[in-house]
């Protein structure tokens, strides 16, 4: 049998070392597309998470499934088949959100509510809008869609609304509806 030379094992390691090369490049193409496409990191179902504040219940939010994409570059996670949060006050009254989808921004903490979003006021007050923005950080809730608000002295259409949780300070576009005006006497 004919002994092989130094060149022919050479070639044959350069070879091998070529093609461990291509198949790794191959994987991480794999794995590349697979972010450019949107593949969630993780996917999970029936979820409850509760956010505390100093050992209290600030808020639960339940949903029937959760995408998460911090393998992305603009990492966020989606409720894709919607979702409800339950934000407790001090006095534990609760106020709800619920919309059928919700995208949530991790590195900006705005939670972006699409598609038959209702929030419900511990004090009967409702909320109404196909899109809502809330920002968890500065605990600001703002919209450029139309919004029907309505409470024992308020009956609001509008379209934009910017404001903070306890409505107290807030900004509309056009206005319609009905408000309650009580009228104080001149001395």
């Amino acid at each position: 049998m004919p002994r092989l030379g130094i060149t022919y094992q050479l070639k044959v390691a350069l070879l091998l070392a070529t093609f461990f090369c291509a198949c790794d490049e191959e994987r991480e193409a794999a794995i590349n597309e697979k972010q450019v496409i949107g593949e969630p990191a993780a996917v999970a179902y029936q979820v409850r998470m509760v956010y505390t504040d100093s050992l209290q219940v600030k808020a639960i939010l339940t949903a029937e499934e959760h995408h998460d994409y911090t393998n992305l570059s603009l990492k966020h996670s989606t409720f894709p088949k919607g979702l409800k949060v339950v934000f407790l006050d001090e006095a534990d009254k609760e106020n709800i959100i619920l919309a059928d989808y919700g995208i949530l921004y991790n590195n900006t903490g705005i939670i972006d509510l699409q598609g038959n979003v209702m929030l419900k006021g511990s004090d009967g007050s409702t909320l109404e809008t196909p899109q809502l923005f809330w920002d968890a950080d500065a605990e600001w809730i703002f919209t450029e869609e139309t919004f029907n608000f309505s409470s024992p002295e308020y009956d609001v259409v509008a379209t934009r609304l910017d404001t903070n949780k306890e409505f107290t300070k807030f900004k509309t576009g056009k206005l319609t509806g009905t408000v309650a005006v009580q009228e104080e006497e001149s001395p």
